[in-house]
């Protein structure tokens, strides 16, 4: 069955508003073009994730919806309409939401590479696959692997974004990739413990061995002072990163600058949280209240409209 553009962004958005929980509350200050690109673009992260992740399938099963799920893409991006492609009933949604993924793309001029790179991240994990409680190992021996894999599933998307939000230098791409390391971090700190209890180990090797703490101490969750010494020098690296992301501000279109300050407060936010419960991210899931996320929604909101009110000269 053919799917209007109007219904392909429509199915987007309601996407984000169910699953995107953090980012959607970043997007709302968006005027309504960038707002429905934000969409599609989350909603193509979701679909990528979600083909990786379900462990419901085997994990050759995973691979092989991978390909497929790659093939269709480039297939969209090419122009080619992929609306009536074969498949079983669950890949109806997946394929409904390229069109508006594609007139994202084309729209902001976002580079196709970007997309596949997103999947090259999620092939990492695949890859990886998963480890039982005797053979559980970390899946980086160093941060520079880490940087790597953080690229592919946090940096690109940062990149993909400032071209949505609009770009006035091109030393705003460095610092976006900066960004998306500094919220994996986050991500990655806030849940080592549930990692772990699934064979995943991001932190790498010689940082746990610098601080003589073991991939088999993260999964019984023991909270010693090694562990905190080694969330700590991590979060340190993450501080770092959003520090070098706020030049990003110089960089971009002022319409951008209120969705950055909503995100890098939202997951600036939740590495305050961590520290200040003094790293204990194993008795129960960091997140931030939502109505501290729809404050920060809100003040985005202001702002954006200030910045719309403005002449056009002065934006």
């Amino acid at each position: 069955m053919t799917v209007s553009l109007a219904d392909s962004y429509d199915l987007c958005h309601r996407i984000a508003r169910r699953t995107a929980k953090n980012f959607y509350f970043s997007f709302l200050g968006l005027p309504k073009p960038r707002f429905q690109a934000m969409c599609a673009l989350y909603t193509y992260m979701r679909i990528s994730d979600d083909i990786g992740d379900d462990e419901t399938l085997p994990l050759e099963q995973r691979r092989a919806d991978m390909t497929r799920w790659e093939d269709i893409v480039r297939r969209s991006l090419a122009g080619e309409d992929v609306s009536s492609d074969d498949g079983p009933v669950a890949w109806a949604q997946r394929v409904a939401a390229l069109k508006a993924i594609s007139d994202m793309v084309r729209s902001f001029q976002i580079p196709q590479h970007y997309l596949f790179d997103v999947l090259k991240g999620v092939g990492m994990d695949l890859d990886a696959g998963t480890s039982d409680e005797q053979q559980l190992t970390c899946r980086f021996e160093t941060f520079e692997q880490l940087e790597q894999y953080c690229y592919h599933v946090a940096g690109v998307v940062g990149l993909c974004c400032i071209h949505i939000w609009g770009i006035r230098d091109q030393r705003a791409l460095p610092r976006a990739i900066d960004c998306g390391l500094a919220f994996q971090l986050t991500n990655i700190l806030r849940d080592v413990g549930e990692d772990a209890e699934v064979g995943r180990v991001y932190l790498p090797a010689e940082d746990l061995r610098r601080f003589d703490y073991s991939p088999g101490q993260m999964r019984q969750r023991v909270r010693n002072q090694n562990f905190r010494d080694l969330m700590d020098f991590e979060a340190g690296r993450a501080k770092a990163c959003y520090a070098r992301a706020e030049e990003l501000f110089d960089f971009l279109e002022p319409v951008g600058h209120p969705i950055l300050a909503a995100m890098m407060d939202i997951y600036g936010g939740l590495l305050r949280a961590i520290e200040q419960r003094q790293f204990d991210v194993y008795s129960g899931h960091v997140s931030l209240p939502k109505w501290r996320k729809l404050c920060i929604a809100g003040r985005a909101l202001l702002q954006q409209h200030k910045i719309l009110r403005l002449p056009a000269r002065q934006r």
